[in-house]
């Protein structure tokens, strides 16, 4: 069983759910997207496997978005994803993979809806 948490550790949402994870006994696979951002295919699995729109899934609180004008209703999907993938820091976070599901887990305790019970 593969737990995948694409985490930034300067985030307490993302810790919280990092450690909500880690004590149902299961050590995930952590992917600093900071760091290492998810290819776009991933990306776009993530958001579509969460239910989410792309809009949705993008960090409105950064600065960068006001910057970019993102909020503008004529910026479209792909655009809001090449903005995503270019400044990682607008992928909203924590997205949690599962075999249960994806989750962009705010509040953490979504992560409870796609939490596999430890083996």
């Amino acid at each position: 069983m593969t737990v995948t948490i694409y985490h930034n550790p300067a985030c307490g949402t993302s810790r919280t759910s990092l450690a909500l994870i880690r004590t149902a006994g299961i050590e995930p696979e952590v992917i600093e997207y900071l760091k290492t951002p998810p290819s776009r295919s991933t990306l776009v699995q993530m958001i579509k496997d969460s239910g989410l729109s792309v809009r949705q899934a993008i960090r409105e609180k950064e600065k960068l978005f006001a910057e970019l004008n993102l909020a503008d209703a004529a910026v479209t999907d792909e655009q809001l994803l090449d903005a995503m993938l270019t400044h990682p820091v607008l992928i909203n976070r924590p997205f949690v993979v599962t075999p249960a599901g994806t989750r962009l887990c705010r509040p953490a305790e979504l992560l409870l809806e796609i939490l596999p019970e430890a083996q």
